[in-house]
């Protein structure tokens, strides 16, 4: 039992439980989601821990954030397994006793028979929780969370480590708690604003008046081929907040042009999609050295299958011949990493599938396969449409590797049949 009651702190801390996060077998995405939406919420939020499955290192990571903050917001340890420490080490740490809650083991087995499964024995588990702790309803899954206060001023959340339940948990009951409690100050609204194929540092240069803003606030972020400025303003309403925003949205905008190709949740891939589907148009793809990740991109946006025709991935040269329609003598005299071939494969893709834009790239991701004249990192890019062909050669950092050069390549690709469904130049024109 912790004895020092300590001084209530300040704002929210963020604790993740879980041997699999320390060990790497897990992306924690949970910490950034639950910062975003504490930053959604108005509330402070100053730290954020994670911890393995082990109840004594639990047990002394609460007790130093209770002297901390106010209100700790964990996930993870919550299910029936013998390494779900999280509820035991809680009421360990704090000197009180679990009990069996039945309106909780109800609702346990209510969600197995739902699901045609007797609940087994070990489901008991959770639903033991400490005296006065108010129940977290899990709406998808059988392990609930809590609001507990285990001593004045210092109120835990807990919840699962499944993020599917956290989110849904967190706006069904966390929202509502938190809007009740004077944790907030204000409201928090943020705005990412997306641009491709323009550097961080030219971005940052130019950007650098808003930059030095204080309400809102500008960041940038350097992404795999893109660049990210977040805008965050704070103020008493969610409108005032975005009222702030507005303005310095407006003037980023302008400076980025063309390269600034959308925000928050947009992707190349997404506004190609909204593009085509606003002109009742569809595409095809042919890929090289990307292997079949520019149709990945576009497949991956709900709806993509009204304008998506197929794609072909065309490694071997013959295959470029009898499938896209490549000339063997553009092979044998350009190679298969050149514009002519480029162009053929993007007038394939588009004529063998019966699509109103074809896109093609082809280069050498290497690590091998470089030359002096066509080093590791030549990419070609190409788009077709009822109007002809454009190629563009881009020669990528080859010390990034396979993969990041590939992923570039997906992108620049978009990015090409995004300038050409709007008309745009095809170089970058960063002021």
């Amino acid at each position: 039992m912790d004895t020092d009651r300590g001084h209530p702190g300040e704002g929210a801390e963020v604790l993740c439980i879980g041997s699999e996060l320390l060990l790497g077998n897990i992306l924690n995405s949970n910490a950034r989601w639950l910062a975003e939406a504490l930053a959604a919420l108005g509330v402070p939020h100053f730290r954020q821990t994670v911890v393995g499955d082990n109840s004594q290192r639990l047990q002394e990571t609460l007790r130093e954030a209770s002297r901390r903050c106010r209100v700790l917001v964990t996930t993870g340890g919550l299910g029936p397994t013998t390494d779900d420490l999280t509820t035991q080490a809680m009421a360990n740490c704090f000197g009180q006793p679990l009990e069996l809650r039945e309106d909780v083991l109800t609702a346990i087995a209510a969600h197995y028979k739902t699901r045609r499964q007797s609940m087994p024995a070990s489901g008991r588990k959770q639903a033991l929780l400490p005296k006065g702790a108010v129940v977290i309803p899990n709406p998808t899954g059988t392990a609930p969370g809590m609001i507990w206060e285990p001593r004045p001023g210092f109120v835990i959340l807990t919840f699962p480590g499944v993020p599917a339940e956290l989110h849904a948990m967190w706006r069904q009951t966390a929202v509502p708690w938190f809007r009740q409690q004077p944790y907030g100050r204000g409201v928090t609204v943020s705005r990412i604003l997306r641009f491709w194929g323009v550097s961080e540092s030219r971005l940052a240069a130019a950007a650098a008046a808003e930059l030095a803003q204080t309400n809102p606030t500008v960041a940038p972020y350097a992404g795999t081929g893109e660049v990210k400025l977040r805008i965050t303003a704070c103020a008493e309403t969610s409108q005032a907040a975005e009222a702030l925003i507005a303005p310095t949205q407006a003037r980023l905008m302008k400076l980025g042009g063309s390269s600034c190709y959308g925000c928050d949740d947009d992707s190349l891939a997404s506004v190609v999609l909204n593009l085509l589907m606003e002109r009742r148009q569809t595409v095809a793809t042919a890929e090289s050295c990307t292997g079949g990740g520019v149709a990945a991109a576009l497949t991956a946006v709900p709806g993509s299958s009204a304008v998506v025709l197929g794609g072909i991935v065309a490694y071997a040269n013959a295959v470029k011949h009898k499938l896209l329609g490549v000339f063997t003598t553009d092979l044998e005299r350009h190679g298969a990493v050149s514009e002519p071939v480029a162009k053929a494969m993007a007038i394939g893709a588009r004529h063998r599938l019966g699509a109103d834009w074809g896109v093609a790239v082809t280069g050498i991701a290497g690590p091998g396969g470089g030359s002096a004249s066509k080093p590791v990192g030549l990419v070609v890019f190409a788009v077709a449409s009822a109007q002809g062909a454009v190629t563009v050669t881009r020669r990528l950092n080859s010390s990034r590797g396979r993969h990041w050069i590939q992923a570039v390549s997906v992108g620049a690709s978009l990015d090409l049949l995004r300038r050409q469904l709007l008309g745009l130049e095809l170089e970058n024109t960063w002021g």
